[in-house]
């Protein structure tokens, strides 16, 4: 290339005004917000034909997040939320990236754009090319394309110099091709999306329950005594689980919410589904908010733990579930001799928290049997991520309230299908009777070598040691931690490939040559030779249900995902007895090969034509844990956080906006937060402004501190707000340059996004 774009969003600010923050979620305003992105993006009359079939069981699924649609009957009026009729309105837009763009605009002109700018530059629809040295993509044929692919594949010295990262929207037909190709192709380097945000759940709850997933259905939100929602933030990221909230309270459960922040979805709401509901006072939902400082969790649920030890010992019977916890757990002794290690006083500084609120916690769990808690990246992105899902744990078996309606385990996925891709073996560490069923089926022997997560794949483009980084989906550089760092380990590939919808930042950020890879989205029909096909999807729930497109492509010169992996490897391998042309000329022929492959899946093209699609096995929720190493359910031991803040330093995490979902940004307002057009802004608590001498709407820049390093993010604004003390928080990816990339979760390897030490300097 002949000039190197940016790789952080540009220091531009865009007009803040603040607003009241609304004292009620969704309802009218959500309604009229979505309509107006579907107007502006789609068109009225075609966006409302759209969204009638989004989420219906003969339509197509939110290319949101994973939040699972009810088992009978869907709602007539709205089976989706504000930010999934944004996400729609996101891929059915009439902007388009065609070669005359990128003839017309340079890399180094695009870099000037805001991340929420190059978004909304439209669907790229067609193949295109970037040669070494220059600064515009140009046109090239899909033959030509995969050719080039296939010649820097084969050149490599090992298979292990490629990376195949995969985001979590893929299909389970194009995940399961993927994965087969690459490890045809004799590597398991597959990161993907989980690497960066449940992979934490996932090593927790398979080391303490046997199986990496939540073990609830939907329907238990309509049996449980008490939910607890901790470190999660639904009324933005999953605003259709406020409707289950609400069927909880609605039958007599108790809602408990554990936030740094106070978050309006989950305080109050007005069904969307019921117009008799969109006026009036809404209504409440969480009956307890604590106000837990950042990473504070550990140590909260441990003093919880402790409280519940000591009412059981004076009353013994009135807490434990005995029966449970001799049938089918191990490790109670230990977990009861370690909380004795720890002292309340001690403990009770890390949470922010005062001892009465805690004790009113307490009470709840102890006076309620069915116990569904639910998190997502508020506890998954710490070092000590894993011990916090572990410690949820402990309370659940504690009251025997895994394996039983109303009860268990529900963290909460963002992608559509980032489930669906890791059961489909989109992982780094496959497991050996995976690839031997691979292997038995496909004919080939299978890499047994364990590939290279996010942050390991990242240091090895770093270090030269990986040359070709192929992305299905997503936005890598805007995803990932250390963003200038990052942007150097592509910079260093000799070739990078992005299968993508729209434009992204990650298109700017290159190897040597890259190519962009347009695909078919979710909203679009798909033929085939044999005919028009649909995918399928897993929702966070283990729910198996099939995907329709009602639209024309945007482009003729469109390919499927699947298409596209198996022209890559037909191009690729030199040797496969795998009829890739034949496996997507009907992808019932892929689903016939998964269902022989890969455990629960048996008639799966049959029971995936039933309505609603169909459950996979989960041993926890039948209470059967024979899959962990004692064969029991694990009580674990963990600890609380070890971050000391010096003088003047403080814990910042990372969040999204209101107009966002994950790295695809919708507009400039958080509207529940009452920040509009603007997301160059640090929230801080009032106390911590006027110990720096700072004022609200101050511009300051963000110094962030690990191991003797330092990483700055210029150009932020000062925002009081309703945070505990010597706590922060900043929008991503603006905020990612300051995540070090070494920084990480314990075991999961996860980026601690959520606890990064700061100082701020004003300008």
């Amino acid at each position: 290339m002949s000039k190197n774009p940016k790789e952080q969003p540009p220091e531009k600010l865009t007009g803040i005004r603040l607003t009241e923050i609304p004292k009620t979620s969704v309802g009218v305003k959500a309604i009229t917000t979505a309509l107006t992105h579907i107007k502006n993006e789609v068109g009225i009359k075609k966006g409302i034909q759209l969204l009638s079939k989004l989420n219906q069981t003969k339509g197509f699924d939110c290319p949101g997040c994973a939040w699972p649609d009810p088992d009978d009957k869907r709602a007539f009026l709205a089976e989706y939320c504000e930010n999934g009729a944004k996400a729609v309105a996101e891929e059915a837009t009439k902007n388009k990236v065609s070669p005359l763009f990128f003839a017309t605009h340079s890399l180094q002109e695009l870099s000037e754009l805001s991340d929420y700018e190059i978004g909304k530059s439209g669907r790229i629809t067609h193949p295109m090319y970037l040669p070494e040295g220059k600064d515009n993509y140009e046109e090239i044929s899909w033959k030509d394309a995969f050719k080039i692919i296939a010649e820097q594949l084969n050149s490599l010295d090992s298979p292990d110099e490629a990376i195949f990262y995969t985001s979590g929207r893929t299909s389970n037909e194009a995940a399961f091709l993927y994965q087969l190709f690459v490890r045809q192709f004799g590597t398991n380097n597959l990161p993907d999306c989980s690497n960066m945000c449940h992979e934490s759940s996932g090593v927790a709850l398979s080391e303490t329950l046997g199986i990496g997933k939540g073990s609830v259905t939907l329907d238990d939100f309509n049996h449980a005594d008490l939910v607890i929602v901790i470190g999660q933030n639904p009324g933005t990221n999953h605003p259709r689980m406020l409707t289950a909230l609400g069927e909880t309270k609605k039958r007599g459960g108790k809602i408990m919410t554990i936030n740094p922040l106070p978050e309006v979805g989950l305080m109050n709401f007005k069904d969307p589904q019921n117009p008799l509901k969109w006026i009036g006072s809404g209504q409440d939902l969480t009956d307890l908010f604590l106000q837990v400082k950042i990473n504070g969790d550990v140590a909260l649920l441990k003093i919880i733990l402790k409280l519940m030890k000591e009412k059981e010992n004076t009353e013994p019977n009135s807490v434990f579930n005995h029966q449970f916890i001799k049938e089918k757990t191990a490790g109670i002794d230990d977990l009861l001799k370690d909380l004795d290690k720890y002292s309340i006083d001690k403990l009770l500084p890390q949470t922010g928290l005062s001892l009465v609120k805690i004790k009113e916690a307490a009470e709840l769990i102890i006076n309620n049997k069915n116990i569904i808690i639910c998190w997502a990246m508020g506890l998954t992105q710490h070092k000590n991520a894993v011990d916090n899902i572990r410690e949820i744990v402990n309370i659940l078996l504690l009251k025997g309230s895994i394996g039983k309606k109303g009860a268990g385990t529900c963290p909460v996925r963002g992608h559509s299908n980032v489930q669906g891709d890791r059961t489909m073996g989109i992982w780094e560490r496959p497991k050996d009777n995976f690839l031997d069923s691979l292997e038995k089926e496909f004919n080939f022997k299978a890499p047994r070598k364990h590939g290279l997560d996010v942050v390991d794949a990242i240091e090895a483009m770093h270090k030269k040691k990986a040359k070709v980084f192929f992305g299905l989906g997503g936005n890598f550089i805007s995803a990932t931690p250390d963003t200038t760092f990052t942007a150097e380990a592509l910079r260093k590939c000799n070739l990078t490939v992005q299968v993508s919808t729209k434009l992204n930042k990650s298109h700017l950020i290159t190897g040597k040559k890259a190519l962009i890879l347009p695909c078919l989205g979710r909203t679009e029909k798909d033929f085939q030779s044999s005919g028009e096909q649909f995918v399928s999807v897993e929702n966070s729930m283990g729910v198996v249900h099939q995907s329709k497109g009602t639209l024309n492509p945007c482009s003729e010169s469109l390919l499927s995902e699947p298409a596209i992996v198996a022209g890559i490897a037909n191009a690729t391998l030199k040797s496969t007895s795998t009829n890739w042309s034949q496996l997507i000329s009907n992808y019932d022929f892929i689903r016939d090969k998964i269902e022989v492959t890969i455990t629960g899946f048996n008639d799966y093209n049959k029971r995936i034509r039933n309505k609603g699609g169909f459950y996979l096995p989960n041993n926890a929720r039948e209470n059967n844990f024979e899959p962990t190493k004692t064969g029991k359910a694990n009580f674990s031991l963990n600890k609380p956080s070890e971050i000391e803040l010096q003088n003047n330093q403080f814990l910042m995490m990372t969040i999204r906006t209101h107009d966002q979902y994950n790295t695809t940004i919708y507009g400039l307002d958080d509207r529940y937060r009452g920040i509009l057009n603007e997301r160059r802004v640090i929230l801080m608590n009032k106390n911590d402004i006027k110990s720096l001498n700072l004022k609200k709407f101050d511009l300051v820049d963000l110094i962030s501190h690990f191991n003797q390093e330092k990483r700055k993010a210029k150009g932020f604004l000062v925002i009081p707000y309703d945070i505990p003390e010597r706590c922060t928080a900043t929008y991503f990816p603006e905020a990612n340059v300051l995540v070090p990339l070494k920084s990480t979760a314990d075991i999961s390897n996860t980026p601690a996004s959520k606890t990064v030490i700061i100082t701020i300097s004003k300008r």
